[in-house]
């Protein structure tokens, strides 16, 4: 892994990303021009890991640009000035760029490529990030080293245990924003009453 590589240099060269279309690890290639989307300042001290962009953010160039944005934001307890300010706020999805659609106009999943290509990389230039929001499956994987509990479900319920880990970044775990899992919320009560709160707070601690 390269270490201290001046961040500008990475994002350049990531927005410059072609692999997954020209030379895809694991085909079939990208089906449409690489997009790359991210946010990110050295500065930054609050990483939202997320999955992968939707079509809207892929048509707009800007992450969480869709109803999903619109309840992460809710959850964080910030407006978009606060979300979009790179200079605190990093976002940094597991793939950057959109995967496409499956048969059943669902999004795919991220592209495996991109992880391992550039992910190290980004972090080792973010020396600031404290807080990882690890947002859905394929992020806590990463972000938790195959530390989780099991389903997305039980690794959420175990967010206090994987806050308090002895590690840094710490990492909190949350389900995708997304009004599909409109279900699962009502299932787990417990998550905007007991979650939420202290994800807000500490939100607000590294965004002061």
């Amino acid at each position: 892994m390269s270490a201290g590589e001046p961040l500008d240099e990475v994002l350049a060269q990531l927005r410059a990303c072609r692999i997954c279309r020209d030379a895809p690890r694991f085909p079939p290639p990208l089906p449409h021009q690489p997009r790359p989307v991210i946010q990110a300042s050295a500065t930054a001290r609050l990483c939202i890991a997320g999955q992968a962009p939707g079509t809207r953010v892929h048509a707009s160039g800007r992450p969480f640009n869709d109803p999903s944005g619109v309840r992460l934001r809710s959850w964080l307890g910030i407006d978009e000035a606060a979300f979009y300010d790179a200079e605190k706020v990093a976002i940094v999805p597991m793939g950057f760029c959109f995967p496409g659609l499956d048969a059943k106009g669902g999004d795919r999943p991220p592209r495996r490529e991109c992880a391992p290509a550039w992910r190290a990389r980004v972090f080792a230039s973010l020396p600031r990030i404290e807080l990882v929001l690890a947002i859905g499956r394929y992020a806590q994987d990463w972000h938790l080293g195959g530390k989780g509990v099991g389903s997305l479900s039980a690794t959420v319920a175990d967010w206090r245990e994987i806050l308090a880990r002895p590690v840094f970044p710490r990492v909190l775990p949350l389900p995708h924003p997304s009004w599909r899992n409109n279900a699962w919320l009502k299932r787990n009560p417990w998550f905007e009453a007991e979650l939420l709160p202290v994800l807000r707070q500490e939100v607000a601690r590294l965004l002061r």
